[in-house]
């Protein structure tokens, strides 16, 4: 039998995608408005000092296309947390001019396919348990390993698979200090198997880097993905002017 990989992980992650109802927004009051604004500002300062005690961490994007206008990003050693904090926002005055548009969650994973690691090594827990990074421009997209007839990604040896990460992750690291990817694992916590974050300064790395590992045969004939989201970083200093009317 195919022999499944050990996985080591870390934090939970919620990608949690809005929409804006700008027609209510437009016409609600000054005072509600600004409300608004202050009680999601007052919510970022939360994630910023979890941040900041390394108790968690957080990224907020706005979405560019018609897919959603802005991107949570939250990570926190439990799931419950996660849940108060999507909660909270769902309370939260802006919350009454946004509705949901798309969510993923998952976990922050790292495969053993070259050997075991040790989980205590720092710069492993440092990988388990991120800082994400606030770089301009996001890219967020699930994907599945394909289970289909003679491309079933399941029932290759472990060495034949970790052959083709390998050579997959080669890929991957031309993009070093341009890109910066955050794998998470979903198997059993949403509809895909992993989500893929990555970061750039430079918008068109992703793109580069897509289009290269549409090559490799871990992507090629066993890859799926579902849909692209792209974005800009928004700082917090920012939120009031994207929200302005």
């Amino acid at each position: 039998m195919p022999e499944a990989v050990v996985t080591m992980d870390g934090w939970y992650c919620l990608h949690d995608f809005r929409s804006v109802d700008w027609t209510a927004w437009k016409y609600a009051s000054n005072e509600d408005r600004e409300e608004a604004i202050n009680e999601f500002k007052e919510l970022i300062g939360q994630w910023e000092e979890t941040e900041s005690n390394k108790e968690g961490s957080h990224a907020l994007y706005t979405i560019v296309g018609q897919k959603a206008d802005f991107m949570m990003m939250i990570l926190r050693p439990t799931m419950e947390e996660l849940n108060e904090i999507e909660t909270a926002f769902n309370k939260s005055k802006l919350a009454e001019f946004t509705k949901p548009s798309y969510s993923y969650v998952s976990v922050v994973e790292l495969s053993n396919y070259m050997g075991s690691a040790n989980e205590d090594d720092p710069e492993i827990q440092a990988r388990l348990r991120p800082t994400l990074p606030k770089w301009n421009h996001i890219c967020f997209y699930p994907m599945d390993k394909r289970r289909q007839g003679n491309d079933n990604w399941y029932v290759l040896e472990k060495d034949e698979r970790a052959k083709l990460m390998y050579a997959h992750g080669m890929t991957g690291r031309q993009y070093a200090g341009k890109i910066r990817q955050i794998i998470t694992g979903s198997i059993g916590f949403d509809d895909w198997e992993w989500g893929v974050t990555l970061f750039a300064h430079d918008v068109l790395q992703f793109k580069k880097l897509v289009y290269e590992m549409r090559f490799d045969e871990v992507t090629s004939r066993y890859g799926d993905f579902g849909s692209f989201y792209i974005g800009n970083i928004l700082k917090p200093d920012a939120v009031e002017q994207f929200l302005q009317v």
